[in-house]
């Protein structure tokens, strides 16, 4: 154990990249069970060993004493060189589970190395494994064993056998990332991705916008003559990708989201997020896509609830909704001696018809603004007489 000693592990360092001195803490760790083994020293008998960093001489030290000859022993021996080397494969594995979690959120390329129970174990770069989960790959993809794959890495866990790495082919973000991988524009932050839905393997949609006006969000993720965007198209095996062009106008943004559809009319309903788009019927299996897809991924890239109507079906439903008001105006003037404006203080609490009124009772009537235990009594009693 000397100079000899000190350079096998600075080899070991350069070519494992672990730090040395890891390495002389296990060396020191390992020479400490050696010691009480050769030397029959009891647990509660302190014993220390130092190992000098520059000379690779070794000390050891009984009860605080220096011990000046020891002999470890062919089984002394034996003992430390398995204890180094459990040691230096931890730490191969702390290094290696230290370098892949500061890449959980990013792309890592590697190969299909096998396929166990519809996982694919990937092989990153030879320097460890990662496992690509049933439920993490595209449904329409394939591979075969050797062939190069780019995932994106979700999670890092510790594990007895070494860091298990879980890794993904249907995450959003990968779709984001790879976008940022192809787009210069993206990287660099001059256009913004602003949402992303996604049906994996099938159809994607991603809305983009320009910090820069003189910059074409959309054209820059398109790329000449569409190289850009089919790369990424190409990597996914297929999957469509709608580029969007994101718009701080709802209308104009719901518009885009739906595109190739052409819109016709937009109703908002602002504060339960919802919006009722209205098209010409050539629109309407366009804007709902095959199996309702294009409004679905339109939706969620969104976030507000989209409801498609052919402009027959929303003339229809909006006279049949006025008839309604109409009906239930006429239904609460049949209340004697109620004015106008009690009707309309009713109407807009939720009392539209009489059988409304009928089921509620004084207080309940008292809550509105302008009416007082007599007229709510007035105005059971007058509904009773209208019922009649």
């Amino acid at each position: 154990m000397s100079q000899e000693l000190l350079a096998i592990l600075d080899q070991m360092e350069r070519e494992k990249g672990i730090k040395k001195e890891v390495l002389i803490e296990a060396v020191e760790s390992a020479l400490v069970s050696a010691a009480r083994r050769a030397l029959n020293i009891k647990p509660e008998e302190e014993l220390k060993i130092e190992l000098d960093r520059n000379t690779g001489k070794i000390r050891v030290f009984r009860n605080k004493e220096e011990v000046t000859s020891i002999d470890f022993g062919r089984i002394a021996a034996s003992t430390a060189r398995q204890v180094i080397i459990q040691k230096i494969r931890e730490a191969e594995k702390d290094v290696v589970f230290n370098e892949f979690q500061g890449k959980v959120g990013e792309i890592v390329s590697g190969t299909v190395y096998r396929f166990d129970k519809g996982n694919i174990i990937v092989d990153l770069l030879g320097k460890t494994e990662g496992i690509l989960l049933k439920r993490e790959q595209s449904p329409k993809e394939e591979f075969r064993q050797g062939q190069r794959i780019c995932t994106y890495v979700v999670e890092v866990k510790k594990d007895t056998r070494g860091p298990q790495i879980i890794l993904s082919r249907t995450h959003p973000n990968l779709l984001k990332k790879l976008f940022e991988l192809e787009i210069p524009e993206i990287y660099e932050g001059i256009v913004e991705i602003k949402s992303i839905s996604r049906e994996p393997g099938a159809r994607s949609k991603i809305a983009v916008w320009s910090k820069n006006e003189k910059v074409d969000s959309v054209g820059a993720c398109v790329g000449m003559r569409g190289n850009r965007i089919r790369n990424i198209v190409n990597e996914l095996q297929g999957e469509k990708i709608d580029i969007v062009r994101y718009s701080d106008d709802i209308k104009e943004y719901i518009k885009a989201a739906l595109s190739p559809a052409k819109i016709s009319e937009i109703k908002l309903d602002k504060d339960n997020l919802k919006a009722e788009v209205i098209v010409d019927d050539d629109q309407l299996s366009l804007s709902i896509g095959k199996h309702g897809q294009n409004v679905r991924l339109a939706s969620r890239l969104i976030g507000w609830e989209l409801d498609i109507r052919k402009k027959a079906t929303a003339a229809v439903a909006q006279k049949g909704e006025e008839e309604k008001i109409e009906k239930e105006t006429v239904s609460l003037k049949q209340l004697s001696g109620v004015g106008e404006k009690t009707l309309q203080s009713l109407h807009e609490a939720g009392f539209k018809t009489i059988e409304d009124i009928l089921q509620a009772d004084i207080k309940d009537l008292m809550k509105i603004k302008g009416i007082g235990e007599k007229k709510a009594k007035k105005i059971i009693e007058q509904a009773k007489q209208a019922q009649k």
